[in-house]
């Protein structure tokens, strides 16, 4: 809106309004906002929900080593991270931005979802919450319109990344001049820096790029969905899923950048991605409201995100990973989300596997993998055998736990963007 309204300005040479035109400047602004709002909608949400004595179901303190007792904090915290991201988008983005508007309703959609199976335990009392069926429905859904839309809309367009070699036989990159519609994502490690889906079913002929738009919108509906539940699963301790995506949005900013930077694109040998510099924008939103809303949610939390805002962070970060055509880097950036659901994959899938056999076997103490590390031997299920009973060998409190895996984030992220330049 106000971006809309300095271009304007900007014709009649009022001093300040060119700066509006620099995404730099706009992007910090709306880091600094939404921070702001965060932290101050942050505290007048919770003086609300504990007035009204909406809480999450109490924690039983005896379940911890460390007897941390967790009662009367308000949950539905992601209300606060939605506010604080959309308010400064709305202002400081280019609303007319294909990319901006499917990130405002992948927000909002995922939100909507979280938000019901919030109420649906607070309210209605029914610690399931809104049955698994309709979460994967919400979440493929739009997985689907995402997809379908970057298919057939005409603005989501790329300018491909060619190696040219020059008469002095130097191989420059450069990037041809027509925008078109691509199916090529970037793949880390390889030469060509670029995977082609419809190459990759190259057997069907004159079908194949139609077929690779197929593969490409189930792609995007894995990537939602998966990174979603990562999110959601990573959201089991106080600051870890708010101080993990903060990281993931910073690096997912800076791919952001380069891909929307044709100089940037040209060094980095990726695909010139116009219009998505705006990206940077609403991930800096994301990023501000992230920390903003650790002020509350580090241990000890006085508020919990919920499914609310765990669904809606990881439906933001796969959304905007595939805008940017860097969806295939996920599994290392959002690393620690990806160990977090395979863990829960393994340990169930074992267990059932074993009671076929007439055995109660269990691979981890317990899942989530950060549960894992904060239980003691003696809370154990006797009746069941542990693989990984002795590890580790003592746990941890929560914010150790916590402060490793953003660590282990950083360390992810930064490993993440090394993979543009290592081939």
């Amino acid at each position: 809106m106000l971006y809309y309204i300095f271009r304007f300005l900007e014709q009649y040479d009022i001093p300040g309004a060119h700066l509006w035109s620099y995404i730099s400047f706009r992007a910090l602004l709306t880091l600094i906002l939404a921070l702001l709002i965060s932290a101050w909608f942050g505290e007048r949400f919770i003086k609300w929900m504990k007035r009204r004595k909406i809480f999450e179901t109490e924690r039983d303190p005896s379940i911890d080593p460390f007897g941390v007792e967790k009662k009367g904090v308000p949950t539905m915290g992601g209300i606060i991270i939605i506010v604080s991201i959309l308010i400064p988008v709305i202002l400081l983005c280019r609303i007319r931005n294909i990319y901006i508007i499917l990130m405002i309703v992948t927000t909002l959609w995922l939100g909507f979802l979280g938000f019901m199976d919030d109420y649906i335990k607070i309210f209605k009392r029914n610690k399931e919450g809104l049955k698994g069926k309709y979460k994967i429905v919400g979440q493929i859904s739009i997985g689907f319109i995402v997809g379908l839309t970057l298919w057939l809309s005409p603005d989501a367009v790329v300018r491909e990344n060619v190696q040219v070699q020059q008469q002095n036989q130097e191989i420059v990159v450069k990037h041809k001049k027509e925008a078109v519609k691509s199916l090529k994502t970037t793949i880390p490690f390889v030469k060509n820096h670029n995977l082609n889906y419809s190459e990759v079913l190259g057997f069907l002929g004159k079908y194949k790029v139609a077929a690779g738009w197929v593969i490409f919108v189930l792609m995007t509906i894995l990537v939602v969905t998966a990174v979603s539940n990562g999110a959601n699963l990573n959201d089991g301790m106080d600051g870890m899923c708010a101080g993990n995506s903060a990281v993931i949005g910073t690096a997912l900013g800076i791919l952001a950048y380069v891909s929307g930077h044709i100089g940037f694109a040209s060094y980095f040998d990726i695909m010139y991605i116009p219009q998505s510099e705006e990206l940077v924008v609403f991930l800096c939103a994301f990023v501000g409201a992230m920390v903003g809303f650790l002020w509350y949610n580090a241990f000890p939390a006085q508020v919990f995100m919920g499914d609310t805002g765990s669904l809606t962070i990881g439906g933001i970060i796969g959304v905007c990973a595939v805008i940017i055509h860097k969806e295939l880097l996920l599994p290392i950036l959002c690393g620690i989300f990806f160990v977090e659901s395979l863990s829960v994959i393994i340990q169930t899938q074992w267990f059932k596997i074993q009671k076929r056999k007439g055995k109660r076997v269990r691979v981890f103490r317990a899942t989530p993998i950060h549960d894992n590390f904060r239980k003691l031997d003696s809370q154990l299920d006797a009746t069941s055998t542990y693989i990984l009973k002795g590890w580790p060998h003592r746990p941890f409190h929560e914010s150790k736990i916590t402060i490793r895996f953003w660590i282990t984030t950083i360390i992810l992220a930064a490993l993440t963007i090394i993979t543009l330049k290592m081939r």
